[in-house]
């Protein structure tokens, strides 16, 4: 184990922070995460048009049309505000002007995807004349198309402002005017070389990238056991370095995650069935039914604690239940610590790879929905569990019978880990003695 420790420290694990630090996946991952606060509003509005109640869906069916418009637009047109904040994002680590370079990402992806159809039949009460939009083509499914758009869109105009390929104006000018007449020509560029691509060549760029990422996405969000483990294994490995391995990993695959729990939810508001949803190993999944407490199933951990007859171990626990029930386990992972820790990586990597294992064989089986809302992670499990899935008790059942299990599993480490605690402490208090002697 000590081995193996080693070569990963050595070898793994600078590769891990370049990853983590490159600019261009940490304007992906912040970009996606400043978007958080449209997903789980627009989650709630679904949750809310579909409450549990008898007669409550006929109740609700004259205003369903107009308590569906708050999700259209957050979820529906999830790419566009992605668009902006990954270009913004990436101009502020450049340290340019980030409205200019967000307004320009905006620019890039609706020439690339928002293509204006003229009206042939008129449609009463809708539309006469002219042209319309489809927002579907800024939902989710033109994701991937947004960030690529807005990283290159950012590029361009990174370097025609470094090699002054704009019009300055004197500095007596106002900063705002000054900063929009700097981007003037980058602006001419980056729409022509998009619209060239789109409609000169003909060349659909967001379904190309679509169809590139799908295998990737397919395997580690879609419905794939060997994903769905590869997935956590990796983050888990992360975090056994200290590592949070949700960041580390997050700029590759939170764009997936958050496609597919935007598919998922789209999904469901038109069949109204979380039985059947695109995308079985969404984040959400994770965070219910496999990382209960945090990364590594660590409330198990912290009810082991306890209970435990070491003081510290006793003390620790009390520390980090309540931060556990709320899915925050830094506390115990430090504090322990885990991290590096050869007796308890085994539980805090194992853990999560066989709830995983169970939960997809409980969904796939049927007994348990699939997830059609996303919810704060900070929410209680069973809580965040159940409406999730669309008011499914059986989810709720699940992430309890999960939880027993990582109990069962983190035992036999939890007793050598409070053995050695306990001769730890033992040791100090019989030197304390020979000492004071």
């Amino acid at each position: 184990m000590d081995k193996v420790m080693r070569f990963l420290e050595r070898y793994f694990l600078p590769f891990a922070n370049k990853l983590g630090s490159q600019r261009h996946l940490l304007a992906i991952r912040n970009g996606l995460i400043s978007t958080l606060p449209l997903t789980i509003v627009g989650s709630l509005f679904v949750i809310f048009l579909n409450l549990p109640f008898e007669g409550y869906e006929d109740f609700i069916e004259p205003y369903r049309q107009t308590l569906d418009i708050p999700f259209r637009f957050t979820v529906g047109i999830m790419a566009l505000y992605a668009a902006f904040s990954v270009g913004a994002y990436l101009a502020q680590s450049y340290k340019v002007d980030q409205l200019s370079a967000g307004m320009l990402s905006v620019l890039a992806f609706m020439i690339t995807s928002a293509v204006p159809v003229k009206i042939a039949d008129p449609v009463e009460g809708v539309i006469d004349a002219g042209r319309w939009i489809s927002i579907g083509s800024l939902s989710s499914t033109a994701l991937f198309g947004a960030i690529v758009t807005s990283l290159i869109s950012v590029e361009i105009y990174r370097y025609m402002l470094q090699k002054n390929l704009t019009i300055k104006l004197p500095s007596s000018v106002p900063p705002a005017v000054a900063k929009s007449f700097s981007a003037l020509l980058p602006t001419l560029v980056i729409m022509l070389l998009w619209w060239g691509i789109r409609y000169g060549l003909n060349f659909d760029v967001n379904t190309v990238i679509t169809l590139i990422v799908s295998p990737l996405k397919s395997l580690l969000v879609g419905n794939s056991l060997i994903g769905g483990l590869l997935t956590v294994f990796i983050i888990q490995l992360f975090w056994s370095f200290g590592i949070h391995g949700e960041a580390i990993l997050g700029p590759i695959i939170r764009p997936m995650w958050d496609s597919a729990i935007l598919e998922n939810m789209e999904a469901f508001t038109q069949s109204g069935n979380a039985q059947h949803l695109p995308n079985l190993f969404t984040e959400q999944f994770l965070q219910w039914f496999v990382q209960l407490g945090g990364s590594g199933s660590t409330l198990a951990l912290a009810v082991l604690f306890l209970v435990s007859r070491a003081k510290f171990l006793k003390e620790l626990g009390k520390l980090t239940i309540v931060p556990s029930l709320f899915n925050i386990n830094e506390p115990i992972v430090f504090g322990t610590p885990i991290v590096m820790n050869p007796i308890l990586i085994i539980p805090f990597i194992l853990t999560p790879m066989v709830l995983t294992t169970i939960s997809y064989f409980a969904t796939i089986s049927g007994l348990v929905p699939m997830m059609m809302a996303k919810l704060p992670f900070t929410m209680i499990a069973p809580v965040g569990a159940v409406m999730s899935t669309n008011w499914s008790l059986t989810a709720g059942a699940l992430m309890i019978f999960n939880f027993i299990v990582s109990l069962i599993i983190y035992y036999p480490f939890f007793k050598m880990f409070e053995k050695q605690q306990l001769q730890a402490a033992s040791d100090s208090e019989q030197l304390e003695e020979k000492t004071a002697m």
